[in-house]
């Protein structure tokens, strides 16, 4: 098989789900293993492989059983970014409009926490929570947040760790096909993707990013889930907030239609997305105005509180952010010259949040739930020597390193620059 994968032939379905049952038991050892990912690196796979691949995956450990949820469950995945609070604003908003949203999420590894850490910063809030129950608060409120079942696609997990270590990461066909598993283990019936590119996304270019969406669109649809995918702009941090309680601070405010344009067009453009894949409304448009009126009429911030309290969560904290964990410091980064904001390096700027303790260096780092930074300025933004370009939150006095790494990272134009586009793609099957 390795033989055949090294000489650009195609595996069959037989072969793929051999090689990873052999691998998640062990009888197949690594150094196979690495040989087969170089040689799928090199040659790449075929729709039919990626498809067979992925549900090989699946199939390796525990899937989640939905099928007692009522209606289409559409799940949302974003392939990450800095300043990412899209999750925390989807999920109430499309349910306020009656679409199901059984997510499953994970803690995270780098510039700020996953969408669990993010609403642990409401006090008593938790995700613990049986399967039965799980369902039940999905048909109730028609949203629910679990946290990652320890057997979901343990060979994906297993693979992932060789890929990590043996320079094949970067494999189009390997990525699609492991977040994908994760996405169809998880029980959705459709699912709605934001792939990201630019400078703080993991597809840097577009002409990457479109092949791993059109990649998992394929996957999605071939395996019989609705799949479709957007490709929205990474080139600077979404929104103005990078870190944990900064980000549900401003998912609240988006909610109340006061948010930053760009993290409400792009919230409005997925959501309207998972609408019609649940098939809520006949077009696009219709399911933009439900979700409009949704944030207009105050159901969706509703809806955000049904679903803290249910979970847990002190729902008081909607209407009055303060109680939400405070840094003790708070200093101001201001423009050393005026100009126009040219660049913002994103990913430069989350680990900037991530020194101030928001994120995660390694598995075992604790994060610091109140710290981050406020972006006051974005790219093509007018700007005055002495004027904030970001607000530094921080549980200890000395700042200067996350200083110098914004200065170095937030570069100022005399040159008038535009704004970035925010969608580039829509990709349906």
């Amino acid at each position: 098989m390795i033989e055949k994968k090294r000489d650009g032939l195609e595996l069959a379905a037989e072969e793929i789900n051999y090689i990873i049952t052999g691998y998640t038991d062990g009888s197949i050892p690594d150094y196979q293993m690495s040989a087969l990912a170089m040689a799928i690196y090199f040659n790449g796979m075929t729709e039919k492989e990626r498809a067979d691949l992925t549900m090989a995956m699946v199939h390796s450990g525990d899937t989640i059983d939905l099928s007692a949820i009522k209606g289409i469950k559409v799940d949302k995945h974003s392939t990450g970014g800095v300043g990412d609070t899209t999750t925390l604003v989807l999920g109430p908003l499309v349910a306020s409009v009656g679409v199901p949203v059984a997510k499953m999420s994970g803690r995270g590894l780098g510039h700020t926490g996953g969408t669990i850490d993010k609403l642990e910063a409401v006090e008593g809030f938790h995700v613990e929570i049986e399967n039965e129950e799980f369902i039940n608060l999905v048909n109730q409120n028609k949203l629910a947040v679990i946290g990652q079942s320890g057997n979901l696609t343990p060979a994906d997990k297993k693979l992932y760790a060789l890929r990590d270590v043996t320079a094949t990461v970067n494999s189009i066909a390997l990525i699609a096909s492991s977040i994908m598993s994760k996405k169809i283990a998880a029980g959705a019936d459709a699912i709605v993707l934001d792939v990201k590119t630019g400078a703080g996304a993991f597809m840097k270019t577009l002409e990457d990013s479109e092949a791993l969406a059109r990649a998992m669109v394929n996957i999605g649809n071939n395996v019989g889930r609705n799949t479709m995918a957007v490709i929205s702009d990474m080139s600077q941090p979404l929104g103005f907030a990078i870190g944990n309680a900064l980000e549900v601070q401003e998912a609240i405010d988006t909610l109340k239609g006061e948010g930053p344009d760009d993290l409400t067009e792009l919230s409005l453009t997925l959501g309207s997305h998972m609408v019609l894949l649940a098939e809520k409304a006949q077009s696009f448009d219709e399911a933009r105005a439900l979700l409009e009126n949704a944030i207009k009429d105050g159901s969706a911030l509703k809806a955000f509180k049904v679903f803290l309290e249910a979970q847990g969560g002190d729902a008081a904290v909607v209407d009055d952010p303060s109680m939400l964990p405070q840094a003790k410091y708070i200093y101001e980064l201001e423009a050393k010259e005026d100009g126009y904001v040219a660049e913002i390096v994103a990913d430069e700027v989350g680990t900037a949040a991530m020194l101030l303790g928001a994120g995660r260096a390694t598995k075992d780092s604790v994060i610091d739930l109140a710290v981050g930074l406020m972006l006051r300025k974005k790219i093509g933004d007018k700007v005055s020597k002495g004027e904030s370009l970001a607000t530094i939150y921080s549980n200890f006095e000395n700042v200067n390193e996350v200083k110098d790494k914004l200065y170095e990272n937030i570069l100022i134009s005399k040159e008038e620059v535009p704004m970035p586009i925010l969608i580039h793609k829509v990709i349906t099957p």
